[in-house]
C-alpha cells in the first residue's frame, strides 16, 4: 500500500486485524506483508503531498452527488491529473461504506476492464487519504496505482478509519465538456452540434456501448455532463453509477435496451436539438443512485419540432431508441450506419454516392477551419480583456477595448458550432 515504488510503509492497527506490528510494500502490483521486530526504526508514512499537489475545483460548472474533483499534480511523474475524492458528508460514523463510498471500488473495476477503449477516461492510480476536509490538502495517503482488487478488498477497513476514497484520473479540458459547450448563455437560445459531428460523435459513442455490453457493462448514467468532445474525439467520464452484470439472464436484458435508450435519450437528442429531453434548457442533470434509475424512465417520446431541417432517418432512430424497439447495440449501429451513408459515409454494408463523399469531405474540412477560427477569435478577446486591467491606460483607449470585447461576446454568441 505504497506509492508503488516498493518503499515499506507503517499502517495503523486500526487498518488491519494483525496480531504484530506490521509494514506493507505494494510493488509490481501486489501486496506484501513484512513483520517489524520491535527494535526497528518505524518507517514513516507517505504525506498526500509528497505524492500530489492539490489545486483548484475542476467541477463547479457540474457538481456531482458523490465526489468533489480537483486539479493535481502527480509529483511521481509531474504529470496533470483530475483528483477525485468522495465528498466528507458521505463518510459514515460508523465506518458503513455507503453506496457513495462504495462507488469508488466499483468504478475503478469498470474503468480497468474499459481501459483499452480509446473513448472512455483513463484511470492512473487509486487509493485513500486521510484528510476529511472537502478539498484536501494534508493527512496521509495509500496509493494502490494499478492494483484496482487491492483497493476495493481493503475498502471495508479504511471506511472504519475514516480515511476517504481517491482516484487519480486523465485530466480532460473543461472547454471540451459537451454540457459547458452547448449551455446557452442567453435566454431562449440553444446550440446544437452540426450533424456531421453528431453522427461521428454516436458512432463513437455506440462503439464504446458495443465493448461494454459484449463484457456485461451497462453505462446508464448518460447526460452532457459526461461527455466531452473536441469536434473529433468524444470522452466519457464517471462510471460510479454503471454496472457490471452478472450475465446474460433475461431479467438483465432490459437493462441494455435502457442502457441504449438513455444514451438516445440524455444525449444524441441533445446535442443534435440543442434541448434537454425534459423539453427545458439545458442544466445538471441530478446525479445521485436514484436519480440515475429513475432520470428519463418516463420519456418515450422526442419532439424535434424545433429542428424541421434535422434529417428524418437521424430522428426516426433515436426515437425508436426513447421507445426501446431497438433489441441492441448492434441493432443501433446498423441503423446508425444506413442514415450516416446518407451523409456521405463509407461503411461495409452501406455507402455514400461519390458526389455525397464528395462534399463530406469539404464540409469536414470546413468545420475544422470553423473551430479553429472561433478559437482564433476566443485568443484575440482574452488579449483584449488581458489589456483592459492595465494600469495607466487612458480612457479612449479603455473604451475601444470595451467595445472589441463585447462585438466579439456576440459574435461568439451567434458562432454555427458550440
Amino acid at each position: 500500500m505504497a506509492s508503488g515504488s516498493g518503499r515499506k510503509i507503517r499502517i495503523s492497527r486500526q487498518l488491519t486485524d494483525l496480531k504484530i506490528p506490521c509494514i506493507i510494500a505494494a510493488k509490481a502490483g501486489t501486496l506484501a506483508v513484512y513483520a517489524r521486530t520491535f527494535d526497528e526504526p518505524e518507517p514513516e508514512m507517505p504525506r498526500l503531498q509528497d505524492i500530489y499537489r492539490i489545486d483548484n475545483y475542476i467541477d463547479t460548472f457540474a457538481l456531482g452527488h458523490y465526489a468533489r474533483v480537483l486539479d493535481a499534480l502527480d509529483r511521481r511523474n509531474g504529470q496533470i491529473i483530475a483528483f477525485k475524492v468522495l465528498r466528507p458528508e458521505h463518510l459514515d460514523a460508523e465506518g458503513d461504506t455507503r453506496w457513495e463510498y462504495r462507488a469508488f471500488g466499483n468504478e475503478a473495476q469498470l474503468l480497468a476492464r474499459l481501459w483499452h477503449s480509446p473513448h472512455v477516461v483513463k484511470l492512473y492510480d487509486c487509493g485513500y487519504i486521510s484528510d476529511q476536509a472537502e478539498a484536501p490538502r494534508a493527512g496521509e495517503i495509500i496509493s494502490y496505482q494499478n492494483n484496482i482488487r487491492g483497493f476495493a478488498q481493503d475498502m471495508a477497513q479504511y471506511a472504519v478509519a475514516g480515511w476517504r476514497p481517491y482516484l487519480s484520473l486523465e485530466n480532460l479540458p473543461r472547454n471540451h465538456s459537451l454540457f459547458y459547450l452547448m449551455k446557452p448563455n442567453r435566454p431562449n437560445s440553444r446550440w446544437r452540434l452540426p450533424t456531421e459531428e453528431g453522427l461521428s460523435l454516436a458512432v463513437q459513442f455506440s462503439e464504446l456501448l458495443a465493448l461494454a455490453h459484449s463484457q456485461q457493462i451497462v453505462y446508464l448514467d448518460h447526460k452532457l455532463e459526461h461527455v466531452y468532445w473536441d469536434g473529433v474525439h468524444l470522452k466519457v467520464i464517471d462510471f460510479n453509477s454503471s454496472r457490471q452484470l452478472s450475465g446474460d439472464r433475461p431479467e438483465e436484458r432490459g437493462q441494455y435496451r435502457k442502457d441504449l435508450h438513455n444514451m438516445c435519450v440524455g444525449v444524441l437528442y441533445t446535442l443534435f436539438t440543442g434541448m434537454s429531453p425534459q423539453l427545458t434548457s439545458l442544466r445538471p442533470q441530478p446525479s445521485s443512485r436514484d436519480a440515475v434509475e429513475a432520470r428519463y424512465s418516463d420519456i418515450d417520446s422526442l419532439d424535434f419540432s424545433m429542428e424541421p431541417s434535422l434529417s428524418e432517418g437521424i430522428t426516426d432512430l433515436l426515437q425508436r431508441g426513447a421507445t426501446q424497439e431497438l433489441e441492441s447495440i448492434r441493432e443501433f449501429i446498423n441503423g446508425l450506419q444506413r442514415v450516416a451513408a446518407q451523409h456521405g459515409w463509407d461503411f461495409p454494408d452501406y455507402y455514400a454516392s461519390d458526389p455525397s463523399r464528395q462534399a463530406r469531405e469539404q464540409m469536414r474540412a470546413g468545420l475544422q477551419r470553423l473551430r479553429e477560427g472561433h478559437e482564433s477569435v476566443r485568443e484575440a478577446r482574452d488579449l483584449f480583456r488581458e489589456a483592459l486591467i492595465q494600469d495607466g491606460i487612458s480612457p479612449d483607449l479603455e473604451e475601444e477595448l470595451r467595445r472589441l470585447v463585447l462585438v466579439i461576446n456576440e459574435m461568439l454568441n451567434q458562432r454555427a458550432v458550440p
